[in-house]
């Protein structure tokens, strides 16, 4: 038992001998788990570094944390834009262009006769407008003035621009015209036309009508005390050819003709005076038979005169006659003849007068109402000017 016991404790001891004589184990090759992921965490950051410098993204600084995720690293890059998104600067320049109209205009002022302008029923005037070009094309002398709409007032249905005018400018444009005969509101409207025959007005489509409006009334001349307006009774003016006009070569037509040598009378509206005054409304021109001492004298249909009755007018010669040299009479014919009311010397050289005739005198009766000129001498030039003769009470 003993031996055997020590047999057992020579057989450890051996064991364990060889134990120690066993060459000593060598560290593992590999890295630890928490050594494989700290490497594989920096070939990851490698990689990304290298693509973000690839994209042109900075660095982050060193002790920074860097909190993106390596994948992000791959997509942060500027989008390539898309054709569609790319602004054109040439496209929306040329759409801009194309957008004005190549035929528009604008209103720009009214040069004569504004809105609401008086003038005496069959009065010529002219109106002018001031039109801008605002279109994208040039107008020139093909294009016209044309009317549109409401009262013609005796006006032309086109009127050619006198020039040409470019985008941005303006022109003039005017046309002749006439009052209405009949008292009341008038109102025309106007466009423009092109060389195509395509008619335009004004406003942002271009298809607005520019216009011009008067009233046809017998104006306004005296006032009195008590502001009550006179209107007149009697127009010799818009009656002259119910007149039967004579000069010693016999009765003359009405309207006669300027170049009628045995005298004449026509309506000559909106006159100019020797002195250069310019009238607006109506006015007579008559001009004694072409001899010496010449007359003209033209008989109105019987009126019956009103107490307060006054004939009023403003007389002279016609600018550029300057060799007038008249007596302007106002007469009456009754049952008993010819009687004078009035006469009045007027040369040239004269300035234009404002006659008054109180025809309270004749309150009552019904009476041929004449006007007559003579010539003193020569009635060479002799154009002598009735403007608004009249009845007023």
């Amino acid at each position: 038992m003993k031996r055997f016991q020590w047999m057992v404790v020579i057989l450890c001891f051996s064991i364990l001998l060889a134990s120690c004589n066993l060459p000593m184990a060598q560290e593992p090759t590999g890295e630890s788990a928490e050594g494989l992921m700290t490497s594989v965490a920096q070939t990851v950051e490698a990689n990304s570094m290298a693509t973000m410098l690839a994209a042109g993204t900075s660095m982050p600084s060193p002790g920074v944390e860097n909190t993106a995720q390596p994948t992000t690293a791959v997509v942060i890059q500027s989008p390539t834009p898309q054709p569609s998104q790319t602004a054109q600067p040439t496209m929306t320049a040329s759409a801009t262009a194309t957008s004005i109209p190549c035929d528009r205009a604008a209103f720009v002022s009214d040069v004569s006769v504004p809105d609401g302008t008086a003038f005496l029923p069959n009065a010529e005037f002219t109106k002018t407008w001031r039109i801008q070009n605002n279109g994208s094309c040039t107008w020139n002398s093909n294009y016209a003035l044309v009317f549109d709409s409401g009262d013609a007032m005796n006006g032309p249905t086109a009127v050619n621009l006198s020039g040409t005018v470019a985008p941005g400018q303006t022109i003039d444009i005017s046309v002749n015209l006439k009052a209405p005969a009949e008292v009341g509101t008038y109102k025309g409207y106007w466009k423009l036309r092109n060389a195509s025959n395509a008619v335009f007005g004004i406003g942002q489509n271009a298809n607005n009508p520019f216009w011009v409006e008067i009233k046809s009334q017998f104006l306004v001349m005296e006032i009195i005390p008590n502001l009550m307006f006179i209107l007149p009774r009697y127009n010799f003016a818009d009656k002259y050819c119910d007149a039967e006009w004579r000069s010693a070569a016999g009765v003359l037509p009405c309207p006669g003709s300027t170049s009628d040598e045995e005298g004449f009378v026509i309506r000559k509206d909106n006159p100019t005076l020797q002195n250069g005054t310019a009238l607006s409304g109506v006015a007579l021109e008559t001009h004694p038979q072409w001899i010496d001492n010449g007359i003209i004298s033209g008989r109105f249909p019987p009126f019956t005169i009103a107490s307060g009755d006054r004939f009023m007018a403003k007389i002279g010669c016609l600018h550029g006659g300057s060799g007038c040299n008249v007596e302007m009479q106002l007469n009456y014919r009754d049952g008993s003849g010819l009687h004078n009311l009035a006469k009045w010397n007027m040369a040239y050289g004269d300035a234009p007068k404002d006659v008054e005739v109180d025809l309270s005198g004749l309150d009552g009766q019904s009476v041929q109402m004449v006007l007559a000129v003579t010539a003193k001498g020569s009635s060479t030039q002799d154009w002598a000017i009735w403007y608004y003769p009249r009845i007023t009470k």
